[in-house]
């Protein structure tokens, strides 16, 4: 028989989508400290949703528990920035290309492509940028595929905020996702999902460059043919 999950409390969700909006915004930065006891008077909460919220972050990969360190924001650097990238270059372009060969409806991308264009802060256009990813991906026609998208989306959505931090390349990046939504509207499948190959795999080379000799450079990663990519 099949489990059904248990609801979070409402307190603890509360907490955890306030912590994760700060983490994945920039207002919590890796490596800073979570102390519980700060947070739960920030919150206006016991210890108790705090420390439940932060359980569940360790368990998407957002924080780090430690014996000697505490809590705290998980550091990004090379090697994490390519394992969460790498997933997504295997997974994300095919379900794009799965969604426009079933003819599934982008107006959610389109939506969120315009919201990150009149967005007025880095926090928005963010935010707004992780939807437009996951309204491409959703209606692939496979809840599992998209579900594995999602573990790993506020993973690369930190790598994202520490890259940006240091050197924004917004205006690039929404060219690009313009193209990619033409194509993907234009029904060209495989055109669209070697574009988001494309985009993935530029963005975390220009963000985390590969050292002379790294042999997994999983950013350089090249599309297979049928996705348009020569």
């Amino acid at each position: 028989m099949t489990s059904v999950p248990t609801p979070i409390p409402s307190r603890t969700q509360y907490v955890l989508d306030a912590i994760k909006h700060r983490i994945l915004t920039g207002r919590l930065t890796p490596g800073q400290a979570l102390v519980e006891t700060e947070l739960a008077a920030q919150f206006g909460v016991s210890k108790t949703p705090v420390r439940e919220a932060l359980k569940t972050l360790a368990g998407t990969g957002l924080v780090v528990m430690s014996q000697y360190k505490g809590v705290t924001v998980r550091m990004v650097d090379a090697d994490m920035a390519r394992e969460v990238y790498d997933v997504r270059l295997l997974l994300e372009p095919e379900a794009l290309r799965r969604a426009v060969r079933r003819g599934a409806s982008l107006d959610a991308a389109r939506d969120a492509l315009t919201r990150a264009d009149d967005a007025t802060d880095t926090a928005e256009r963010s935010l707004a940028n992780r939807e437009f990813h996951r309204a491409l991906y959703l209606p692939c026609g496979n809840p599992l595929l998209g579900r594995m998208l999602d573990e790993v989306r506020d993973q690369a959505a930190l790598v994202s905020a520490v890259a940006w931090a240091t050197d924004p390349s917004w205006d690039r990046e929404a060219a690009e996702h313009r193209e990619i939504l033409r194509l993907a509207l234009d029904g060209d499948a495989d055109g669209a999902a070697g574009a988001l190959h494309a985009h993935i795999a530029s963005f975390v080379r220009r963000a985390f460059p590969a050292r002379t000799g790294d042999a997994g450079d999983t950013a350089g990663t090249q599309p297979r043919p049928e996705e348009g990519q020569e």
